[in-house]
């Protein structure tokens, strides 16, 4: 049965070729986000009605694009509403 010897250079190196793995991992992640999601995954996302949905579209405060009867909505659209619409918490539990 033969040992193995396991030194700080091995670990280093073990170390930097786990890091570019999971850097690799959560950068693949971040492109499969879709661009274009179409009204129900919108719904579930925003965990809100198809009037409301409908009610954002009127008012402009959602654009769309319609493609043959499909409302399509550009992810990064709502990303700026969600964070537009940011309210700063402020703390109250201990005045």
């Amino acid at each position: 049965m033969a040992i193995e010897v396991i030194t700080r250079e091995d670990l280093n190196e073990f170390r930097s070729l786990l890091l570019n793995d999971l850097k690799e991992i959560i950068q693949s992640k971040q492109q499969q986000t879709k661009q274009w999601l179409k009204s129900n995954e919108v719904r579930k996302l925003l965990n809100i009605s198809p009037g409301t949905l409908q009610n954002l579209r009127i008012n402009g405060t959602l654009t769309y694009t319609k493609i043959g009867g499909i409302m399509y909505y550009d992810n990064s659209d709502i990303d700026k509403l969600l964070n537009g619409n940011k309210v700063n918490a402020i703390p109250t539990l201990f005045k």
